[in-house]
């Protein structure tokens, strides 16, 4: 594996292509663009460099299809077994339709045929990072939140779904047989805890929380 950075900020890009010169190609002109670049020569080196990273896995997936032992479109199905679902840009000089239907179905970003643009891999690629960023993002939200509501205890639960409801805090102690004051404190509690100031936010929280 060779690595290439120009010191720019940027995203990370894993490539994988047998062919040495197309490989140093990729890496210089990604590098020039600002952007890690792990490089490799085959499925096997990328999957072993994987399995020592912590995850998640950030970055995309650079890969060319014909490849041996291991096919580009393998590799992927490898990274979806382990559960790597980050954006794949394909890179092949023997595309076929079969072939590109067969990787965007497996949820590849994009499917490049050989000869390409320098400036159209190079936007792909960033458009590709673009979307990763914004998922990763997204998935950090979702584990904060979950963190959040599972710090609530079981009478927090309760009344937080009774807020979120829209139920006054009378009707919630009558309800669960308890002091208004109590409601209010547990109430106060769960909006510190899930870090919302309004029931209406809470009701937000909590279908975003929704599968």
């Amino acid at each position: 594996m060779n690595a290439f950075n120009s010191g720019a900020p940027g995203g990370v890009v894993y490539l994988v292509d047998d062919e040495s010169v197309v490989r140093d190609a990729l890496v210089f002109l990604l590098g020039s663009r600002g952007l890690v670049v792990h490089a490799f020569d085959g499925a096997a080196a990328l999957l072993s460099f994987l399995a020592s990273q912590p995850k998640p896995i950030r970055g995309i997936f650079l890969l060319d299809v014909r490849m041996e032992p291991m096919s580009g479109l393998r590799l992927h199905e490898a990274l979806i077994e382990q559960g790597i679902r980050n954006p794949v840009l394909f890179l092949s000089g023997h595309g076929d339709i079969p072939m590109v239907v067969e990787s965007l179905k497996k949820g590849a970003f994009d499917f490049l045929e050989k000869p390409y643009s320098d400036n159209t891999l190079a936007d792909r690629v960033q458009q590709a990072l673009a979307v990763e960023a914004s998922s990763y993002a997204e998935n950090a939200r979702a584990a904060e939140r979950e963190a959040r509501l599972a710090s609530l205890s079981e009478r927090e639960r309760e009344i937080m779904l009774r807020v979120a409801a829209g139920k006054l805090n009378k009707v919630i102690a009558d309800e669960l047989h308890i002091a208004i004051r109590t409601v209010e404190v547990h109430r106060a509690r769960v909006f510190s805890k899930l870090g919302v100031r309004s029931a209406a936010e809470l009701a937000g929280l909590l279908a975003a929380a929704q599968p």
